[in-house]
């Protein structure tokens, strides 16, 4: 297995006198995907909002390809080659569909780069072609369907050809056959591009369906209970003994095995 490339550690986060996240600490191993799952409110999309640097934390740092980027900027993280989309994201809905995904290639740093709006729209539109929505690149993101939605949060972030791709409830509010759609467009774009993925979902199936590994945090402050290993190739079968397995152990872990 590659080693690690991206190392969270000991992070903490504070908002007046409740804590969030506490000591909480992973690796991500170039072209992994990694599910973040725990119980509602227990500060997933905070810790998200650290690693990709939203938000500061009030200690721990993190590091990528060997460098301390705990003080940087946003921006500064995706220049290097981090992005992320996050479940209260919300596109301009009165702007075309292709000027949303242009959105993050028009930063400061890429206009003294002499970036010209036609590689700029190139790079848009192949983003959407990617996803699968290229054919509606004119219309209002307003036109756009639920499911769609998504589609255009996961283009823009890819639109910044990152190493890291940050995914937060990427199938979040979607009807459970478009949620099964989109699973498989993840799988089609970690198989095509090879990107690193950690994504958030509160869905014990989808985590095992999709992930390499499934961190599993406590409620809150946000703690790593276990880190559970999914050694099943892709694509899965949902029936097998070994699926069923690693589901149900990671429902025990979090105390809803009663559930099941």
């Amino acid at each position: 297995m590659p080693g690690p490339f991206f190392r969270a550690e000991h992070l903490v986060k504070r908002f007046g006198g409740l804590t969030a996240v506490n000591d909480v600490g992973f690796e991500l191993a170039r072209d992994q995907i990694v599910g973040l799952i725990g119980p509602n409110g227990a500060g997933k999309t905070t810790l998200l909002r650290l690693i990709t640097k939203i938000l500061a934390p009030d200690s721990g740092r993190i590091v990528f390809n060997g460098e301390d980027i705990t003080a940087l900027r946003p921006w500064d993280v995706v220049n290097r080659g981090i992005a992320g989309t996050f479940q209260n994201t919300r596109p301009f809905r009165h702007l075309p569909i292709i000027a949303n995904v242009m959105v993050p290639l028009v930063a400061p740093r890429a206009r003294r780069r002499g970036e010209w709006v036609k590689k700029i729209e190139a790079k848009a539109m192949d983003a959407l072609e990617f996803v699968g929505i290229s054919d509606m690149a004119l219309e209002p993101a307003s036109a756009l369907s639920q499911g769609d939605l998504k589609r255009l949060e996961v283009a823009r972030a890819l639109a910044v050809n990152p190493d890291v791709l940050f995914l937060d409830e990427p199938f979040g509010a979607l009807d459970s056959i478009t949620r099964l759609i989109m699973r498989g467009e993840l799988l089609r774009i970690w198989e095509a591009e090879k990107k690193t993925i950690l994504f958030v979902t509160h869905d014990i199936e989808e985590s095992v369906q999709l992930a390499d590994r499934v961190v599993v945090l406590s409620a809150r402050p946000a703690s790593i209970r276990r880190i559970v290993e999914i050694d099943l190739p892709h694509p899965r079968d949902l029936s097998s003994p070994r699926y069923l397995e690693l589901r149900d152990s990671i429902f025990e872990e979090i105390g809803l095995a009663h559930k099941i």
